[in-house]
């Protein structure tokens, strides 16, 4: 389109609230004024600075930049924009509007990428949603950076055309080179870690880790420094099945938003774990930050496994407000200026001592705590999260016969043949995906007799535990049933169930 002033170019970019696309168009057009660029439409400081990025990156590469005024407009203008994946959309725009690549060639693109000094177009955090999107929104091609490429393939639908620097970038535009195409990332092999066999002793915890990967059950493990707390928690991930390639995009979504995933990584088909150490902040746990929150550990940890050792030391603040997310499955973030929503149906293990030095109900070593460093120590963790952690066990320390005898327990290739089995039976059941802690109550009634059913009342209602009790204890009695083959709920599941729940060195008051 012409005007009095020149072309008007367009080229389309995506803008990432959370992990939600937005599409942006880039309007560039010369205007009367002083020579410079204008950058309007709710830009942050990165995207403001992008000017002055492209303009040297231009001249550097060989084109002319106009002794004219340009003004660039992203629309929507009320939807912010922020980070640097603007600079190749703008570069293009530039070009476009002042007659150094055709207009014809640049309708229907789209692209992403930060523009260095020298030309070159260097990767950006997010690009994997950000091809999702182009997607979404009917692009025609994608302009990503070379390094990146392979990320952005793995979304199907969308030609996705990676560029070195803004020299090819032209040729591409003018025909004078063929458009180079993408290669998908490839998907990695199963990654193999700890065996259970590994762990001594231990029986009740390893059938609670056995419960936990194979319904989805919150685990806390309580007991003395060195009895295999953090031992066990790191051999959870080795029982959980591999991720479905679809299941491995929305990790990888998460994790390139974030900016801990090399662009030209493989896609790992391996269940997330995270281990944040126990001074975390409620942002870095949660998410957040200045401008539009970025995701937490939490997050990070979607479809996997969320591991808090020391979880005592954490400021119960910060442990609170893990208790609306565990029970949706996501994290909802609201801003001034910004709500995002970051997946976050996760496997929480927790882990730790009784009391601050750790030997509360030790029978081998006594505690030197008072009693009132204790009953602070215990208040860390409220009521309503811990009623929400479907597996609480105890552990004792390990005698020496154990210690020096051969292996006493099951590998974890064994046990995870089982918890395969049992997510087959409630997928079965349920539907695709479908776990014993994300059933509907109704589902879970429906596999259980009134007898039983009533022998669980009668049985939390002696222990003062809440509905929210009952339904957990439910869950975990629906998953021992699968690990049995059993088709309906009995009283030996409902009992192990409930043992679970019984008052522990830590919960007892």
């Amino acid at each position: 389109m012409s005007g009095a002033h020149g072309v008007l170019a367009t080229v389309r970019g995506i803008a990432l609230v959370g992990l939600e696309p937005h599409p942006v168009l880039i309007e560039c057009t010369r205007a009367s004024g002083l020579p410079g660029l204008a950058l309007v439409g709710l830009p942050d400081t990165a995207v403001r600075e992008a000017g002055e990025r492209v303009k040297a990156a231009l001249q550097r590469s060989g084109f002319s930049w106009p002794q004219e005024r340009l003004v660039v407009n992203l629309a929507p203008a009320d939807l912010p924009k922020a980070g640097t994946s603007f600079d190749l959309p703008l570069a293009v725009a530039v070009l476009v509007a002042t007659g150094q690549a055709p207009a014809a060639a640049a309708e229907g693109i789209w692209a992403c990428g930060e523009v260095g000094l020298d030309g070159s177009v260097r990767p950006v955090a997010g690009l994997l949603p950000v091809a999702a999107g182009a997607r979404r929104f009917g692009a025609r091609c994608l302009l990503v950076p070379d390094a990146a490429a392979p990320e952005a393939a793995l979304v199907d639908g969308v030609s996705v055309v990676p560029v070195r620097d803004l020299a090819e970038v032209a040729a591409v535009l003018r025909g004078e080179q063929s458009a180079r195409s993408a290669r998908p990332a490839a998907i990695g092999p199963p990654s193999v870690g700890p065996d259970l066999a590994d762990v001594r002793g231990q029986p009740v915890a390893r059938r609670a880790l056995e419960l936990a990967a194979a319904g989805g059950h919150h685990l806390l493990l309580s007991g003395p420094p060195g009895c295999g707390k953090t031992m066990l928690a790191h051999r959870l991930r080795g029982l959980l099945p591999p991720l479905d390639v679809a299941a491995a995009m929305e990790v990888a979504a998460v994790h390139s938003l974030a900016g801990e995933r090399p662009p030209d990584a493989a896609l790992s088909l391996a269940p997330p774990l995270r281990e944040p150490h126990h001074s975390v902040s409620a942002a870095g746990l949660i998410g957040g930050g200045s401008g539009v929150p970025r995701p937490g550990e939490l997050a990070l940890a979607h479809r996997g496994i969320l591991v808090l050792d020391e979880l005592l030391e954490t400021p119960r603040f910060v442990l609170d407000a893990l208790r609306q997310p565990l029970e949706r499955g996501e994290v909802v973030i609201t801003r001034a200026r910004a709500r995002v929503r970051y997946p976050a149906r996760v496997l929480l293990v927790a882990a730790t001592n009784p009391c601050p030095c750790g030997h509360l109900g030790n029978p081998t070593r006594a505690c030197t705590c008072r009693p009132d460093r204790v009953e602070r120590y215990r208040s860390r963790l409220s009521g309503p999260l811990l009623d929400r952690l479907d597996l609480q066990v105890e552990l004792r320390p390990v005698d020496r016969d154990q210690l020096t005898g051969p292996p006493d327990g099951e590998s974890t290739a064994a046990v995870a043949a089982r918890v395969r089995d049992a997510r087959a039976a409630a997928v079965d059941r349920w539907g695709p995906g479908a776990l014993a802690a994300t059933a509907s109550p109704v589902q879970l009634r429906a596999t259980c007799r009134p007898t039983v059913l009533r022998r669980l009342a009668t049985d939390l209602e002696r222990l003062g535990a809440s509905a929210r009790g009952f339904d957990r204890c439910l869950r975990v009695a629906r998953t021992a049933a699968d690990l049995d083959g059993a088709a309906l709920i009995d009283v030996e599941h409902v009992e192990e169930a409930v043992a679970y729940r019984l008052p522990t060195v830590l919960t007892a008051v």
